[in-house]
């Protein structure tokens, strides 16, 4: 796909979105939130692509929505209205994708940038990578779903802290706290990300979009309600053909060969 702000690349089952605004840190303008959606829905269409890896170009992972832009739409732009369109289905959309989904953080996650970084299954952080809330720097209130991710990250009174300061937290304290998985070398950073979605890219796609309902709906459910849920996943996991493969690969002492469905 052709795409003006943002780059797209399938390879090895591996969908890779990379932000391209690098002038302005890949900030959100509407054309790239628009992209971006479009991005997202065509990796969940294609079944070749069985693992997406997001991350942004130059400096920056993303800072957010672009004010400068923002500001100049001719109308007087309903701010809750803008989210709906543009943020909260992009945010919804990753979080719910039955597809395992790396945030490869390069630069600054800001405000939005965050709330995209926080959506996904999980984070790599560079070591010069910088997350913030922002919002209360300029008199918001948070959005792009890091109401929803941060307190279940770091806990209600980390996650207030760092929104009320508008602390900007180092990528080694993001790893101390639990907000991304592993820390590596800036030049090294798309490499190893890429190399575990490329694993992934060869487990069981059904699987891992299972286990990502399941985690999602225990967020919110008491555990017997939980534990009804995982029988009935459990019941679709146990019909697919990388189901029988691993089992068949298990008894003859190989290697699955996972098709993803």
């Amino acid at each position: 796909m052709e795409f003006s702000t943002l780059l797209y690349e399938v390879g090895d089952g591996v969908a890779t979105i990379t932000l391209n605004r690098p002038d302005v840190r890949n900030a959100f303008n509407d054309e790239m939130s628009k992209e971006l959606r479009d991005a997202l829905k065509s990796a969940e269409r294609d079944a070749a692509v069985r693992c997406l890896l997001i991350s942004g170009s130059g400096k920056g992972f993303c800072a957010g929505q672009d004010l400068a832009a923002f500001r100049s739409r001719s109308d007087d732009s309903s701010i809750r209205a803008h989210l709906q369109h543009t943020f909260n289905p992009m945010m919804s959309k990753i979080a719910s994708l039955e597809k395992p989904v790396i945030a490869a953080v390069n630069g600054v996650a800001a405000g939005a940038g965050l709330g995209l970084a926080l959506s996904c299954d999980f984070r790599y952080a560079a070591e010069g990578a910088r997350f913030l809330m922002a919002f209360i720097g300029i008199g918001l209130a948070p959005d792009s779903g890091t109401a929803y991710f941060l307190p279940r990250l770091l806990g209600l009174g980390r996650a207030l802290e760092m929104a009320y300061t508008n602390e900007i937290i180092d990528a080694p304290s993001a790893l101390s706290l639990g907000l991304v998985n592993k820390v590596v070398p800036d030049d090294q950073l798309i490499s190893v990300s890429l190399e575990v979605a490329k694993r992934l890219a060869q487990a069981p796609t059904k699987g891992i979009g299972l286990t990502k309902r399941a985690m999602r709906y225990a967020l919110n459910a008491t555990l017997d309600e939980t534990l009804d849920y995982e029988a009935y996943l459990q019941e679709i996991a146990g019909r697919t053909s990388d189901h029988r493969e691993g089992v068949a690969a298990f008894v003859e002492k190989r290697k699955p060969n996972f098709s993803g469905s």
